[in-house]
C-alpha cells in the first residue's frame, strides 16, 4: 500500500493559456490552452510519483469538471480514492502576459462538500491499509469543511503512526497546530498571520518558527520567501537557502514541487540538509514550465547541483 498519502479537500483543474498583452473590453485571442490536475495535495502527489514514490490522493471529485480531473490525474499513474460529490470540481485559470513576462492567477472557489462528503475524506484516510508512513494535507477549504478538518486529519495520522505534513493557511492552520503537527510549509504573508504582525526581517522569521516548535505545535517549519528563497527551521537546527536565478514561465505549483520533494527526499531517509536542498531545487525548477506542468526530476537534479544553505 501507499507509503505517502495526500489529502486534498478543495481540488481542481488547472486552465492556463497566454495572450500578448491583457487589456480591458476587447476579445482576447489566446494561444491553446492547458488543462492540469490541480490543488495542493494532488500536486504533491504528482511530484512524489515522478521521483519515484509510492503515493495515494485522496479527494473528492463531482461533475464534468470532477470527471476531467480524474483522467488528468489517472493519465499520471496515481493511485486515487476519490470520494464522490454533488457539487462541481471547481476550475481555477492563469493567463501569461507575454509582452511582459507578469502571469495572472485567477483561483476561483470550491463549491460546498456536504459534510457526509468531507467526512468520508477522513474515513478513507483512517482505513489506509497499510498504514502510510507519511501523510499530506494540503490546500484550502471548501465551504461546508469546518476549519478544523486538518486537525482531524492530523488525529488520524498520528492513531496510524504518521507524520503529517501540511501546507494551508488561515483559521485551518491555526486549528491544526492545536492538534501538534510534523511539518509545516507556510509562506511570509501566512506566517505573519499566524504572529499577528508582519515578520519584516530574518531574525524574526526564525524567532516566530522557533516560537512555533518550543511550544510543541510543530516539529520543523519549511518557510517558504518567493524571491527571497526558503528557510527551515527545527528545535536544534536552522538553514536558508537564496533562491536560484530563474525567469519564470509560471509560479503555479512552485510551492507544492518545494513540498513534494521535501516529503518524498523525507521520507526516503536523506537528511534534514539534503532534504531541504532538494526542494528548493524542486520549487525553483517548477518556475521552468508552463501551466501547473510542476517540476521534472532532470530540472531538479541538475539545479540541486547549484543550490546553497547554510546555517542561520
Amino acid at each position: 500500500m501507499a507509503k505517502f498519502v495526500t489529502l486534498t479537500p478543495n481540488p481542481a483543474v488547472d486552465l492556463s493559456t497566454s495572450i500578448d498583452r491583457v487589456v480591458p473590453t476587447l476579445k482576447l485571442r489566446c494561444a491553446a490552452p492547458r488543462r492540469d490536475p490541480g490543488g495542493g495535495g494532488i500536486n504533491v502527489a504528482r511530484v512524489i510519483k515522478r521521483f519515484g514514490g509510492d503515493v495515494e490522493a485522496i479527494l473528492p471529485a463531482g461533475g464534468f469538471t470532477g470527471q476531467l480531473l480524474r483522467r488528468l490525474i489517472d493519465d499520471e499513474g496515481i493511485e486515487t480514492h476519490i470520494i464522490e460529490a454533488e457539487a462541481e470540481t471547481r476550475e481555477d485559470f492563469y493567463v501569461s502576459e507575454l509582452h511582459t513576462g507578469s502571469q495572472y492567477r485567477f483561483v476561483l472557489p470550491g463549491r460546498p462538500l456536504r459534510e457526509p462528503e468531507w467526512r468520508e475524506c477522513l474515513t478513507a484516510l483512517a482505513a489506509t491499509t497499510p498504514a502510510p508512513k507519511f501523510v499530506v494535507g494540503s490546500g484550502s477549504l471548501p465551504p461546508g469543511v469546518p476549519d478544523d478538518f486538518y486537525a482531524r486529519a492530523a488525529a488520524i495520522a498520528r492513531e496510524l503512526g504518521a507524520k503529517f505534513f501540511l501546507d494551508t493557511s488561515g483559521p485551518p492552520l491555526a486549528a491544526a497546530l492545536e492538534q501538534g503537527l510534523y511539518l509545516i510549509k507556510p509562506n511570509l504573508h501566512e506566517m505573519s498571520e499566524l504572529a499577528g504582525a508582519e515578520l519584516a526581517s530574518p531574525v524574526e522569521w526564525l524567532t516566530m518558527a522557533r516560537a512555533l516548535i518550543e511550544k510543541g505545535k510543530v516539529e520543523i517549519v519549511a518557510l517558504s520567501l518567493g524571491h527571497l528563497g526558503a528557510l527551515i527551521v527545527t528545535r536544534d537546527y536552522s538553514s536558508r537557502a537564496h533562491a536560484l536565478p530563474i525567469t519564470p514561465l509560471s509560479a503555479v505549483g512552485a510551492g507544492d514541487s518545494f513540498l513534494g520533494a521535501l516529503v518524498f527526499s523525507l521520507g526516503s531517509g536523506a537528511s534534514l540538509a539534503d532534504a531541504f536542498r532538494l526542494s528548493v531545487a524542486a520549487g525553483a525548477a517548477a518556475l521552468l514550465n508552463e501551466g501547473t506542468e510542476l517540476c521534472r526530476p532532470a530540472d531538479v537534479h541538475r539545479l540541486n547541483a547549484q543550490t546553497i544553505i547554510e546555517a542561520v
